[in-house]
């Protein structure tokens, strides 16, 4: 198969007052939130002005760009994401740096709080400072059980600490003139800023970049673009003093270009284009590309640390020199390219990938290369996929302009005539399973790289490379998007086995800070095939349980005269997992009610999500009969005793609270008058837990349960459960392989496929009316209330809160930043119904 392939293009709609002209020069930045950021210039005919715009973009909606006036004055040179990824700085050819973030933490609504400048001094590089979390991927231990073994974290301290060892965040930028300035943001929201000369011989700075030490230091590269003039390294210490920002540098050595030494190339490559450490945290690597007006070549170099010969003479004199040989730190070449076409934009590898001979060997048998690989971009239009260590082709992608090579030898190629297009700017996702470009006409294209860069794996070695880059997004926080974009419908079911697998190898308090990710990552791979749509609903359905569960017992207070050592809802755990009583009232006895005193106005604010548990409850009993069909949602909670204890603590919880204030219990409706749905439903819900409590050894539930189950729909109104929010993403629209093309600011028809298709069965249809997934409020068929949704499983929620109450307000800080999926959200245009 081919080791990279487009997957969506999304351009700009040709406007005839104005138009997005890509900018020169055109950056883009990619953050670990897979959230895209690039710049274009919108020139405007009748004031032929160039306002400079920032757009950013969310990989899964790329036409719902958020586009901003940037509000810089002159061309903006630099992009960078924080390691959170939830902001970014842009620097530009006037020495300001401006640092924008999310307002109201919304994906689509971007705002410039604070900044720094360098009056009329054009930023060439600019960094975060490091905040010392570093990472490992050992290939070589991917087998192992221990997600602690397969990444490891690598000692590394940060650029600058606060009292206490908390890293200091700040930036860190080069000028054109030779200057470095560095600017702290304190805790407070205010900046320190500081700067100072590289060295005492200032000169012209037209390429430079940052790297960072694991000692804590800085390392500057340099370059005044001639191919002729050395490449100049710095070191930079960054401390506090006094309350003010102090930097020291010190030269570090330089080097020469080999292909300006060789006498075949003498002259060949009279600039030098392109100037990058291999990683951030890499300061010993670094790649240079030099460049004539048609052809570059492209060369890798290390720093080593060397022994130093010394002469006989001084061995005789001083023995001691003659023991231990004096040691230098030299760069040296690692690989260089042939002759190449012009390279017109780099993109280098975001994983941490451990690069010892043993992990490199095993990535090399078992053909896994992300992170081993970095982008090139030509002015023909192609790609090629080069080995970060010996510059060797792993893969090549054509574009629309270039042409396939024939036979005939490269020299008699005709150049067509006028300005090829090709990217200005390419940036690799942070599992480097996908590349995205930016060309010359302002248009953005995605690209899949294979994990195998187009080797064919059996199945079982692709899922194991899939799986492996699963986990490191879950031990990281990072989004797993561009896995997603190479998961086939045949490998869902094989996937989710698989890492619950893993997952279940882990330690009890590793489990726990990954509960919920890991039910938002299985949801996400049950979307992409048909067979496993109605499981989505269930992984929804627990996320939305668990934090309902967490919400509810954080409101029950210990009584003031005696400090219990547990929580009182761990003690409601603990009694209703002893107590097995099926009658609700005996479980009930057992707790202290003064426990469970709230206020009434509180208790009457909860009722919403007190209904859906009673609801749910009820909706899963009903559906016990014919539990046969894994294809109806609810299937998977019937087997699932943990979840089925935590609606049992609920229903007690809510039968304490009904006795305070009846009006807040869930509504049923009931056939008879004198029935306690309550406690009927406590008591088969009891028997079910009973069945699946012990994960190994489950039995089934008995007839008379069975029976009972079957009379509910006589007895009770069965509601109907609100499934799922619509999928309006892109990514299951790219599982044929297909190009999609879309355009920026215009949503793409919900294009028919077959799992859409599915997709639709579970829910609401576009005139029913619409639901706060979160609140479970209704809110009318068009809805008049401002709502955001989630830019990964779309559920839809208001961005006011409609109410005041504290333990309302508990429940929401649950998903202020983030969707309880860990997804970002997006305001909704509010025609969305």
């Amino acid at each position: 198969g081919p080791g990279l392939d487009l997957a969506y293009v999304c351009e700009w709609e040709k406007k005839p007052k104005s138009n997005h002209c890509p900018s020169i020069p055109l950056v883009c930045a990619w953050s670990c939130r897979n959230l895209i950021a690039f710049t274009t210039d919108l020139r405007n005919e009748e004031e032929r002005d160039l306002t400079h715009m920032v757009h950013i973009i969310d990989t899964e909606h790329p036409w719902d760009v958020y586009s901003v006036n940037s509000g810089h004055t002159e061309v903006i040179t630099c992009l960078e994401w924080d390691q959170s990824g939830s902001r970014l700085l842009s620097a530009d050819a006037d020495g300001h740096i401006k640092c924008w973030s999310m307002t109201d933490h919304l994906a689509n609504s971007w705002e410039n709080t604070v900044g720094s400048m360098v009056e009329g001094d054009p930023v060439v590089a600019l960094s975060w400072l490091h905040n010392g979390v570093k990472l490992a991927l050992h290939v070589e231990k991917s087998g192992a059980s221990n997600f602690g073994e397969k990444f490891s974290r690598v000692k590394f301290s940060p650029s600058l600490t606060l009292f206490g060892g908390k890293p200091m965040e700040g930036w860190i930028a080069v000028t054109i003139s030779g200057l470095v300035t560095v600017s702290l943001l304190k805790p407070n929201g205010q900046v320190l800023t500081s700067t100072e000369s590289l060295c005492r011989l200032r000169c012209r700075v037209a390429l430079a970049d940052v790297a960072f030490t694991g000692g804590g230091n800085i390392v500057v590269a340099t370059s005044d673009g001639s191919s002729t003039s050395p490449v100049q390294f710095y070191k930079v210490c960054v401390s506090v003093v006094n309350e003010k920002c102090k930097i020291d540098t010190e030269i570090l050595p330089s080097l020469f270009m080999r292909c300006t030494t060789d006498p075949a190339r003498k002259d060949k490559y009279p600039a030098i284009t392109h100037l990058k450490f291999l990683a951030r945290d890499m300061s010993e690597q670094v790649l240079l590309c030099a460049s004539s007006q048609n052809n570059s070549i492209v060369e890798c170099w290390s720093l080593r640390k060397e022994g130093l010969p010394v002469n006989n003479i001084f061995q005789q004199i001083s023995p001691v020199v003659g023991d231990k040989q004096p040691m230098i730190l030299k760069w040296r070449i690692l690989s260089a390219t042939n002759d190449l076409d012009r390279v017109s934009a780099v993109a280098l590898p975001k994983l941490p990938i451990s690069l010892t001979n043993t992990d490199l060997k095993v990535a090399n048998d078992t053909k896994f290369f992300p992170g081993l690989g970095l982008a090139l971009a030509f002015h023909d239009g192609s790609v090629h996929i080069v080995h970060r260590l010996s510059l060797q082709m792993m893969a090549v992608f054509y574009g629309s302009s270039s042409q396939r090579p024939v036979d005939e030898p490269s020299l008699k190629r005709p150049r067509a005539a006028g300005p090829l297009v090709h990217f200005k700017a390419m940036q690799l996702s942070w599992t480097s399973l996908a590349l995205a470009g930016v060309d010359s006409h302002g248009k953005l294209s995605m690209l899949r790289i294979s994990p195998s860069m187009g080797h064919v794996l059996d199945m079982n070695m692709s899922l194991r490379h899939l799986l492996f880059l699963l986990e490191y997004c879950m031990v990281t926080g990072y989004d797993w998007w561009d896995i997603l974009l190479h998961v086939q419908p045949s490998m869902v079911q094989n996937l989710v086995e698989k890492l619950h697998e893993e997952y279940m190898r882990q330690n009890a308090a590793l489990q726990q800070v990954l509960s919920t990710r890991i039910v938002a990552m299985k949801a996400s791979l049950c979307k992409l095939s048909s067979s496993t749509i109605a499981r989505v609903c269930d992984y929804h359905a627990k996320l939305f349980l668990i934090a309902i569960s967490c919400t509810l017992k954080s409101l029950l207070r210990p009584h003031f005269l005696n400090t219990p050592d547990k929580s009182p809802g761990d003690r409601l755990t603990e009694i209703c997992s002893k107590i097995t009583d099926s009658d609700i009232d005996k479980v009930m006895i057992n707790l202290k009610t003064e426990e469970f005193v709230l206020e009434m106005t509180t208790l009457q604010s909860l009722q919403q999500l007190i209904q859906w548990v009673g609801d749910f409850v009820l909706y899963l009993l009903a559906s016990l009969p014919n539990q046969g069909s894994p294809a109806r949602p609810g299937h998977s909670f019937l087997r699932d005793g943990a979840s089925l204890g935590m609606f049992r603590e609920l229903m007690v919880v809510i039968r304490i609270w009904g006795l305070l204030k009846p009006s807040c219990l869930p509504v049923y409706t009931a056939t008879s008058d004198t029935q306690d749905s309550m406690s009927l439903l406590f008591r088969l819900l009891t028997k079910l837990w009973l069945c699946c409590r012990e994960e190994n050894h489950i039995t089934e539930p008995d007839d008379a349960l069975i029976d009972e189950c079957c009379l509910l729909p006589s007895q009770l109104l069965i509601p109907n459960i609100d499934w799922l929010p619509i999928n309006d993403g892109i990514i299951s629209k790219l599982q044929n392989k297909q190009l999609v093309r879309l355009q920026f600011g215009k949503a793409p028809g919900l294009v028919g496929h077959t799992v859409s298709s599915q997709f639709d069965a579970f829910v609401r249809a576009p005139g029913q009316p619409k639901i706060d997934h979160l609140r479970r409020l209704h809110l009318g068929a068009y809805p008049t209330e401002e709502c955001k949704s989630c830019t990964r499983c779309g559920c839809v929620t208001m961005l006011k809160s409609p109410n005041k109450v504290t333990a309302v307000k508990q429940w929401e800080q649950r998903w202020i930043k983030n969707c309880l999926c860990g997804g970002l959200w997006r305001k909704m245009p509010l025609s969305y119904s």
